[in-house]
């Protein structure tokens, strides 16, 4: 047996540093990760497990919050726990991103070689790896989204970039910057699901949640396998539409104004970017002259517009 002497010789080394200093001491110096060069054995957690979790830490965190002066913060609060999550996707989505450019790059450097094909065997294993775990977080994240909607009656939206679920595509909610930049990467279909586009506009103040669902109903029977663009405003006609493809799985593509880059003219460059996309027909409510300059614009390129109140009506 080993005495308190021996126990101390045996966990440090001969400069006297604990037995886990030369795995830090490795981080620190090659910037070493495990599993980053090897397949990782580990197992993503079950969803039953995920989601447990989920509602227990958002349960928590509400409990600490109601009934105290921070409960005003809980919402937010909510929000960015969610957000965590949505973070860590985005992470993973660019190192797939290095990780293609990296497989492309083995793939033109193929010479026959045991060293190149295995350089191009982990890279692919990388890329399923990343993948899965992209696809793990997306799961908790939307778990974490529709906890957040029970507790606030709102839908829980990034305030910039996508949401998209790559395992449930017909749930996507993307953002026509992230669109635009897939359709320059002839890789459209991995972000956007294949299907006729709808396109449909309205104002802030426009409140007949039934009158837009009945009509956006009418649509979907005409084609089921529809893509709604909207323009992503945070309350009225297009929130409700944004509502209304959630509640119907159907994916949509939110085209926001920038206006950090186009200043006054953002909702109007908006418009041509929308129209960029084709839609096969645009669906007009009642809103300000922004919506009559898409259905213009529309009009002008030869696509169909459709009213969804008529005047007088």
């Amino acid at each position: 047996m080993l005495d308190q002497t021996d126990t101390h010789a045996f966990a440090t080394d001969h400069y006297g540093n604990g037995q886990g200093d030369h795995l830090l001491h490795a981080l620190l110096t090659h910037h070493y990760r495990p599993f980053e060069q090897d397949a990782d054995p580990r197992p993503l957690p079950e969803p039953e497990a995920v989601e447990a979790a989920i509602v227990g830490a958002m349960n928590a965190l509400t409990d600490l919050l109601t009934e105290t002066r921070l409960e005003d913060d809980a919402t937010d609060v909510l929000w960015g726990f969610v957000n965590l999550f949505q973070r860590r996707v985005e992470t993973l989505d660019r190192k797939l991103d290095d990780n293609e450019v990296a497989q492309k790059r083995s793939q033109g450097e193929q010479d026959g070689s045991e060293v190149r094909s295995v350089e191009l065997e982990r890279l692919i294993a990388e890329g399923l790896s990343l993948t899965e775990r992209r696809n793990a977080f997306e799961f908790t994240r939307d778990a974490a989204a529709a906890f957040y909607r029970v507790q606030t009656g709102s839908l829980w939206r990034p305030r910039s970039g996508s949401q998209v679920n790559h395992r449930t595509m017909t749930a996507a909610m993307i953002d026509s910057r992230d669109f635009l930049a897939a359709k320059r990467r002839v890789e459209t279909e991995t972000l956007v699901p294949p299907g006729p586009r709808i396109a449909f506009t309205g104002g802030n103040d426009y409140q007949d949640v039934e009158r837009i669902w009945s009509v956006l109903d009418r649509v979907m029977g005409k084609h089921p396998t529809m893509v709604l663009l909207h323009g992503g405003s945070p309350k009225g006609a297009e929130l409700i539409a944004a509502k209304w493809a959630d509640a119907r799985k159907v994916p949509q593509v939110a085209f926001r104004p920038n206006w950090t880059k186009h200043a006054k003219a953002a909702p109007f460059r908006r418009n041509d970017a929308l129209l960029e996309a084709l839609p096969i027909g645009v669906v007009v409510f009642p809103g300000s002259g922004i919506s009559e300059n898409l259905a213009d614009k529309a009009r002008a390129r030869g696509i169909p517009v459709q009213r969804g109140v008529r005047d007088g009506a």
